[in-house]
């Protein structure tokens, strides 16, 4: 299911992107959702500035526990909300009723549904959980069309998600927690589960039931689910910024630690610019501020204004691809209905079609041992300083900091057994090289 994730710089306007952006999809033919983790209703006064919003009408796409049902608000064209107080009340009910008899050991009393109240961080699992129901919804829904069904579900999925450094830390989420998850509750130890009902006996204490195996086991398959998603070929991300003094930097910071996540950015979208050539001062002063700073931000992604030849310089992979920057003038006021966005939709355009499907490796290991007697490992870093680079080699794990973020990398096989030789950054990538190291290798006994 082609996916965009929406996010960029806080107050630039990202919800009102994403809604343009899923109406222009909608208008190009495509079945489209808009999901929001917006709770302020930032979403409801973009599409409903004279009242409340339509009520949903249930169908086959009406919504599990992790999101409202989606209402249709245009042709092909549904909305639909995260809703993270019922799904953080679902899920402890489901731990609690897991974990009962440990809790019965202990005396402790279960917190009922009524005064559970979501912690923080729960609007993170939600979304997790919120995008594998919507991608196993689509799903069902294209194998019923491909049967001969009626046209269900649906083709694209816009997210607006929140601002850049909490969107980047929740699209490394499923990763880090499924590695905490594997340290707290290795493979060897679910495998001596068998015995506990035995040990239980003998100790005279309870031990985690079987349920409560099967829960873990259930977080590390929707983690691997939700990782798969996010690692598709058809999920891309969309920055927003309105140019000023500190856009171009805001946004280089985004695109390094999106691309230690591997994520890929398809667009840059240069919102609210004001009118060039004003005759009034203030105006022209203001427009020239930001007509300089949307020229640094060109250069910052690597081109010009047309940005014709994105996907053919993304296809050759001889570099960091160069991002094309749209442009969405200010409108004069904020965009209130349909009417209002859709020049906005003109001016950011349909989401592009792009396969479902794994996307390639973009960590690769260099031979140079014939020459240079290394192997260098090639690691993409577009938007990366060398100021804000940190590498630390764990064992088998190298942890590569970008800024305020980090990410755990775990070796390939062909380098667990050198060690590392020195690092340098060059033209968006990081080259860590690594010497054969015989006192590491496999001994004969």
């Amino acid at each position: 299911m082609r996916t965009v994730l929406i996010t960029g710089v806080g107050g630039s306007g990202r919800t009102t992107v994403a809604a343009a952006t899923a109406l222009a999809t909608a208008r190009s033919g495509q079945r489209t959702l808009l999901l929001s983790t917006d709770r302020a209703g930032a979403l409801d006064e973009v599409f409903h500035p004279a009242g409340p919003a339509p009520a949903a009408e249930p169908a086959a796409e009406t919504a599990p526990a992790p999101w409202s049902p989606p209402t249709e608000l245009a042709p092909r064209l549904w909305v639909a909300r995260i809703a993270t107080p019922e799904y953080f009340r679902s899920e402890l009910a489901a731990v609690q009723e897991r974990a009962r008899s440990v809790l019965d050991y202990l005396g402790a009393n279960a917190v009922a549904a009524e005064e559970a109240t979501e912690l923080p961080g729960a609007d993170a699992f939600a979304l997790m959980a919120t995008l594998r129901a919507v991608h196993q919804a689509a799903d069902r829904a294209a194998a019923a069309r491909a049967a001969g069904g009626p046209p269900r579900g649906w083709d694209v999925l816009v997210v607006d998600l929140p601002p850049a450094p909490e969107a980047i830390r929740l699209l490394g989420l499923p990763e880090q927690l499924g590695r905490y998850l594997r340290r707290l509750l290795p493979a060897e130890r679910q495998a001596s589960r068998a015995l506990h009902p035995m040990l239980a006996q003998l100790a005279g204490v309870p031990v985690p039931a079987q349920r409560l195996y099967e829960t873990f086991g259930r977080w590390q398959e929707d983690l691997a689910a939700v990782r798969r998603i996010i690692e598709s070929d058809a999920v891309t991300v969309r920055l927003v910024a309105e140019p000023g003094p500190l856009a171009a930097r805001a946004l280089r910071a985004a695109r390094a630690g999106l691309a230690l996540h591997g994520c890929r950015v398809d667009a840059v979208i240069a919102n609210r610019l004001l009118p060039v050539g004003s005759a009034d001062p203030w105006l022209a002063a203001a427009s020239g501020q930001q007509q300089a700073a949307l020229k640094e931000l060109r250069e910052a992604c690597g081109r010009g204004p047309a940005a014709p030849e994105h996907a053919a310089a993304e296809a050759a992979g001889g570099g960091p691809a160069a991002i094309p920057v749209r442009e969405v003038p200010h409108a004069g006021r904020d965009p209130r209905g349909l009417a209002d966005l859709g020049p906005l939709a003109d001016a950011v355009g349909p989401v592009d079609a792009r396969p479902d499907r794994p996307a390639a490796e973009p960590w690769t290991v260099e031979d140079r041992l014939a020459d240079e007697g290394l192997l260098v490992w090639r690691l993409p870093l577009d938007g990366a300083e060398r100021d804000d680079l940190s590498l630390v080699r764990r064992g088998d794990e190298l942890v590569v900091t970008v800024g305020e973020f980090r990410r755990v990398l775990p070796l390939p096989s062909a380098l667990r057994r050198c060690t590392v030789a020195g690092a340098g950054l060059h033209e968006g990538a990081l080259r860590v090289r690594f010497a054969p190291d015989p006192r590491l290798w496999p001994r004969d006994h």
